[in-house]
Parts: C-alpha cells; sequence; structure tokens
C-alpha cells in the first residue's frame, strides 16, 4: 500500500494512514500523519510447526479478521474519521471494519489486494459477523459481501498469476511496485566471489511459528557452493543459530529491494509478499509453505512453473540442499519467472492509480483528501 500512498501524496493530496499503534512510529518515519488503531497483536511466541492443509484457514479468516480485528478498527476509525473528514479511503482488502465505517459515512473505498492468487478470502466465510457489524452500524445486509468488491480494487500482481477460478473483478486493476535501485554489491553477496546467491527468509508472521525449520534449512543451504542471505525477523536472535559457515550471513530483517537485486534464487514460505518479490526480479524459489495463502501460492506458483515445493514438516536438510541445487540448475523455471517479471514491468506504475482514485473522489463534493489504514 506504501506505493499508493506516496503516488497519491506526490500528486498533491493529503494523506493519512491509519494502522495498529505498533506501527505508528514507522508510519510517521515514512512521512505520514498516523492514526493509531487497534487491536495490537499479542507479542510473537515461538511455536512448534502444524501442517497447513490441516489449519482451517477459512475459520482463521471469519474468526481473526472478521470477528475480531473489524469491530475493533471500526470502532477506532469511526471517531477518526468523523473529526478529519477524509473523502475516500484506500485499505488493505481484509481490512473489513474500514470498508463498513465508509459505507457507514457514504465513503467510496478502495481496496489493495493482499492475496496473490485470488484465493484466500472466500465471501461465505466472512458473511455471517460482517453482516453483524454492519446491522451494528445501519447498514443493510450484504448476504453476497458484495462489500468487498464495490468499488476500485488494485493488485499488485500480474493478472496471469490470479487463480482462474478466482479473477480480478470488473473493478481491478493492476499496478506495479518499483523496487529500490541496486545499492553496490553487499558484502553477504560476495563472501564467495562468482558463486550463487541464495536468500531464504519465512516472512515477518509466520517466522516464529517455525518449528525448527529454519534450522533445517541452515543445515542444507550450508552443504552447498552459494552465498546465503537468511533472515529471520525481529522477534528472533540470529544468535539461536550458532555458528554459520563464511558463506551464511543471518541477520534479523534486510528489505527485500536491497536483497533480491543480488540473488539467484529465493527460498521461502511463499507468503504473498516474498512470492511477488521474486516475481518482480525475475526469480525461481523452492516454497515451504506453512499457512495462511502460502499453500496455494506455492501451488500456483508451480502450474506456472516458477519453483518448486517443499514439505515443512518433513523436509530435512539433504532434500533441501538437493532441491535448492536443483533449482539453480533448472533454466525452464529461470525463463518462465523472467517472462512473469516481464508482465509485472509492464503493468501501470502506482502513479497511474491516482487518476482513478481521484474519479472515485469525484463522486463527493468534498476537497480530496485520502486516508489509509494498514495494518
Amino acid at each position: 500500500m506504501i506505493p499508493i500512498a506516496n503516488a497519491a501524496k506526490a500528486a498533491g493530496h493529503t494523506v493519512a494512514v491509519a494502522g495498529q499503534g505498533l506501527l505508528a512510529g514507522q508510519i510517521e518515519a515514512a512521512g505520514f500523519a498516523p492514526f493509531a488503531t487497534g487491536p495490537d497483536d499479542d507479542p510473537p511466541q515461538r511455536l512448534p510447526l502444524f501442517d497447513p492443509h490441516a489449519k482451517h484457514e477459512g475459520r482463521g479468516m471469519r474468526n481473526r479478521f472478521a470477528r475480531r480485528y473489524a469491530p475493533h478498527r471500526a470502532s477506532d476509525l469511526l471517531p477518526i474519521c468523523l473529526d478529519w473528514e477524509p473523502d475516500l479511503m484506500v485499505c488493505g482488502e481484509v481490512d473489513f471494519g474500514a470498508m463498513v465505517i465508509a459505507e457507514h459515512l457514504g465513503l467510496p473505498h478502495a481496496a489493495v489486494i493482499a492475496f496473490a492468487t485470488g484465493q484466500r478470502l472466500r465471501p461465505d466465510d466472512v458473511a455471517e459477523p460482517l453482516n453483524e457489524l454492519r446491522a451494528e452500524y445501519g447498514l443493510p445486509a450484504d448476504p453476497d459481501m458484495r462489500m468487498l468488491n464495490r468499488y476500485l480494487r488494485m493488485s499488485p500482481f500480474p493478472p496471469s498469476f490470479r487463480h482462474p477460478e478466482a479473477p480480478l473483478s470488473d473493478g481491478g486493476h493492476s499496478f506495479r511496485y518499483d523496487p529500490r535501485p541496486n545499492e553496490g554489491t553487499p558484502p553477504w553477496a560476495g563472501q564467495r566471489p562468482g558463486a550463487p546467491t541464495v536468500y531464504f527468509t519465512l516472512g515477518t508472521v509466520f517466522n516464529t511459528e517455525s518449528g525448527d525449520l529454519f534450522s533445517r534449512v541452515l543445515s542444507g543451504l550450508g552443504e552447498l557452493p552459494v552465498n546465503v542471505l537468511v533472515t529471520v525477523g525481529n522477534n528472533i536472535d540470529p544468535a539461536e543459530f550458532g555458528p554459520q559457515p563464511d558463506n551464511i550471513h543471518v541477520a534479523r530483517y534486510v528489505p527485500q529491494g536491497q536483497v533480491l537485486p543480488h540473488c539467484d534464487l529465493v527460498v521461502s514460505h511463499a507468503g504473498s509478499g516474498s512470492v511477488l518479490g521474486a516475481i518482480a526480479h525475475g526469480l525461481p524459489s523452492v516454497y515451504i509453505p506453512i499457512g495462511a495463502d502460502q499453500p496455494q501460492n506455492a501451488a500456483r506458483c508451480v502450474q506456472l512453473g516458477l519453483g518448486r515445493i517443499l514439505d515443512a514438516i518433513t523436509v530435512t536438510p539433504p532434500e533441501i540442499r538437493d532441491a535448492v541445487a536443483a533449482e539453480l540448475a533448472d533454466p525452464a523455471h529461470r525463463n518462465a519467472t523472467r517472462r512473469l517479471r516481464a508482465e509485472f514491468a509492464a503493468q501501470p506504475s502506482p502513479e497511474e492509480m491516482v487518476p482513478l482514485l481521484e474519479k472515485l473522489v469525484a463522486e463527493t463534493p468534498a476537497a480530496p483528501r485520502l486516508a489509509l489504514p494498514l495494518g
């Protein structure tokens, strides 16, 4: 969502960002007026792995996003909007509370797509709790959940990546984000000159729910003649994994834009952000999905020839070593990722989304001010 916010601000609009309280500092540092809204999540805990196919993701979408988050967001956003008087609400596709408040106030709302294949959000999973919330704010029942697609939807993913059973709606538009420029070769990418470079991440949410997966992957990568960057997230101490070979660098966090221009392969949990980063840079991947939309993303990537999948529960270090070695040597997967990168690069820029937002704003008489709830 940040590219959209930056583009709107650059076009002369006033932009404020509402998000969980723990994000307020980051929002302000990015140059936007922050509004703290709840609920903040509990501190992450290290948890064992669970079979991602045994998780009830539909139930999680309903109970976490629709029943827990949406009422909190709606309650916190209403007084903010009454005081700040925005003309348009731009939110994530599962920020249901923002959509309800926008409709309560007669504001149009635009959604930024978060789930790459389009399969994670099913209206039937969230209709009951969201219709209860709509009733609290005097809105009519919406049994088909048209609220989710009522206005503009903006997707940073290539259209051909979405699953054929979940195409982008008529109000959907794709856009690209522009990765940060190359800032020179970092030390970890040149530890072994001339060797391929591999990036390994489990994201910033499921990293703490990964059991011993980090250790198994590190063991497998350590057997290969490659340069490796591993990011474990801010809630895990890299020292936990002990001394590593000189070709493996373990860090808490490095922005993808500073990592991927130097890489030949990505090993990831197949989160939508990690998948998009690999696509944007034309990199094949090895996917080890843990939960949420990751199994669907990984399956779609394999359908498109972008990489291969490993089982997070059973995979062994030798299997990781062999999968990474095979993927580095597979020209067909590399060519497929480059074709998808070309599709991504041809998508409109975030700046080209601003006139679409302005068109929505034009439906109301107020001067354009855009409120973008994040988190």
